[in-house]
């Protein structure tokens, strides 16, 4: 069955290029990013792990912890940062785990409907995770998830964004709309009436008496 919001993210221990690692201890009281991608030294993958390089310094302002899922080995990932790097012109800092026993992507289905456990001679589109998406509370919890084929290169700037959605809305009653970045009105939740909603958040811009605005409350 597939992950689904709010459900407990699944633990694991695996191998990475920063060493073994427990994942809800490692995750800690910081939010996570988990995200797979088909197999390194791959033209798409190179350039969604050098946007992810580049937004190391973004994930850590928002207390997030970036982690990457293949299903190839440490050693290969160790030498296919030489080419992520080169790519990004920064150094790529954050872990990619060994998953060659595709525990970790089963776990978190993250393989197409026709996989199977390849070979040494396997290509990409035989056991290949696509591209997914976790973002995971600090209690461990998925908050959102995307999924994405392996044609098709993910856009990082919208994960940020969605990061800082899922924080702006985490526990408090708001909501963000269509859109929405960081800095624009907020949807104020109906589970506080208009007097309540005022008290907590300021003036109403109310639309529609079912959609009312509110400033961020940076």
């Amino acid at each position: 069955m597939s992950l689904r919001l709010n459900d407990t993210a699944p633990d694991f221990t695996a191998d990475s290029t920063e060493g073994p690692i427990s994942f809800h201890d490692w995750v800690g009281d910081s939010y996570a990013i988990l995200f797979s991608h088909p197999r390194d030294f791959t033209p798409v993958c190179t350039t969604e792990f050098g946007a992810v390089a580049q937004l190391v310094p973004e994930f850590e302002k928002r207390n997030t912890k970036v982690l990457g899922v293949s299903v190839d080995s440490v050693e290969d990932h160790g030498k296919w940062k030489a080419d992520i790097e080169k790519v990004a012109g920064t150094p790529a800092n954050f872990a990619i785990i060994d998953d060659t026993s595709l525990t970790v992507s089963k776990a978190y289905d993250m393989l197409p409907a026709d996989f199977y456990l390849p070979g040494a001679d396997r290509t990409p589109a035989h056991s290949a995770t696509v591209r997914t998406v976790f973002i995971i509370g600090p209690d461990k919890k998925v908050r959102l998830t995307m999924s994405y084929p392996m044609s098709v290169g993910r856009n990082f700037a919208e994960i940020v964004r969605a990061l800082d959605a899922v924080q702006k809305t985490d526990g408090v009653p708001l909501a963000t709309p269509a859109n929405w970045m960081p800095g624009q009105d907020v949807i104020v939740a109906l589970s506080l009436d208009d007097a309540a909603a005022e008290a907590k958040y300021g003036q109403l811009n109310k639309t529609l008496p079912y959609l009312r605005f509110a400033k961020d409350p940076a």
